[in-house]
């Protein structure tokens, strides 16, 4: 059995990815010692090494624009190769914010009000007069970031009118497209979710409560910065409505194998949807693997199971 893990790319998240590729690397190696595991960066030399070392499976651990829009998933399907997560139309729905945001409120699911706008709206129309509109209609405060994108790159949080020109512009140095989303307030939570056994499961929430007010990429991705609670300190109502909004979203998208959704649990223990990612960190700081480990549950045994599943599936 030859597993080929993808990680790296040029995306702002190259770091990260790499860090989760050699953690799920080094699990399967643990888990499966018989199979071949390899890694490899997805550069120019990718397609040649598909053609002459043609593996089993492939586990794309990519994160960002590289990983999640679906154009690599397109590529490996071309192959004909078995690859462990969503299928590249599902991650093209869930990578793009706006578009998750409206299927879930079209299924029902909460999610704060948001306007999205790409930069030659803010150039035609002038940024002042937009954001003006914009503050009139969501108020205040607001998040904004990226539409497209991970790790919370580009995103801030805003409460002052006078702040938004320099949000727009740090969130435009990661995207064309920014979205203002109305700052829901309450316990942020991420719900992981796996497919095993033929059964769709969500793990306990993690609760995540950083240094500062947001759960940026130091937040993320820097040891000791960022206190985390799995389970999630929620009452047990609140707690069920975090992993169902995470198995309606997996279901309403067409997610496959994996997924990780970000919710705001509000002091009514409503559940508001924010995010949803088709490649979830694996880092030694990631929320996945934390959720894994509370549940008792072995990393390696897990993706081993994954790429079990895709390979059958293949077949």
């Amino acid at each position: 059995m030859h597993v080929l893990v993808l990680a790296g790319g040029l995306s702002a998240e190259r770091d990260v990815s790499l860090r989760s590729g050699r953690r799920v690397a080094e699990a399967l190696r643990g888990s499966r010692p018989g199979w071949e595991v390899t890694e490899h960066d997805v550069d120019g030399s990718l397609l040649d090494r598909l053609r002459n070392h043609r593996p089993d499976c492939i586990v794309p651990l990519l994160h960002g624009a590289a990983g999640e829009d679906g154009a690599l998933r397109d590529v490996l399907d071309a192959f004909g190769i078995p690859f462990v997560g969503s299928t590249a139309a599902a991650s093209r729905l869930a990578f793009d914010k706006p578009v998750s945001k409206e299927l879930a409120r079209t299924g029902g699911i909460h999610t704060p009000d948001s306007v999205s706008m790409p930069q030659s709206t803010f150039r035609e129309l002038g940024a002042g007069a937009v954001l003006a509109a914009v503050v009139g209609k969501l108020g205040l405060p607001l998040v904004v970031k990226p539409t497209r994108g991970g790790s919370a790159l580009g995103a801030s949080i805003v409460r002052t009118e006078a702040d938004l020109p320099a949000a727009m512009v740090g969130a435009f140095a990661y995207g064309d497209v920014v979205m203002l989303e109305r700052l829901v307030t309450g316990t942020e939570v991420s719900v992981s979710v796996f497919e095993g056994d033929g059964e769709l499961l969500a793990l306990s929430a993690v609760e995540i409560v950083p240094e500062g007010e947001l759960y940026d990429y130091a937040a993320r991705y820097t040891a000791g910065t960022t206190e985390f609670f799995c389970p999630a300190r929620l009452s047990d109502d609140a707690a069920l409505a975090a992993q169902a909004t995470a198995l309606n979203m997996h279901a309403l998208l067409g997610l496959r194998d994996l997924s990780r959704t970000d919710l705001i649990v509000d002091a009514d223990g409503v559940a508001w949807f924010l995010e949803v990612n088709v490649a979830p960190g694996m880092t030694e700081t990631s929320l996945f693997p934390q959720a894994l480990l509370a549940a008792e549950l072995s990393p390696g045994e897990i993706a081993a199971g994954l790429v079990e599943a895709a390979i059958a599936r293949g077949a």
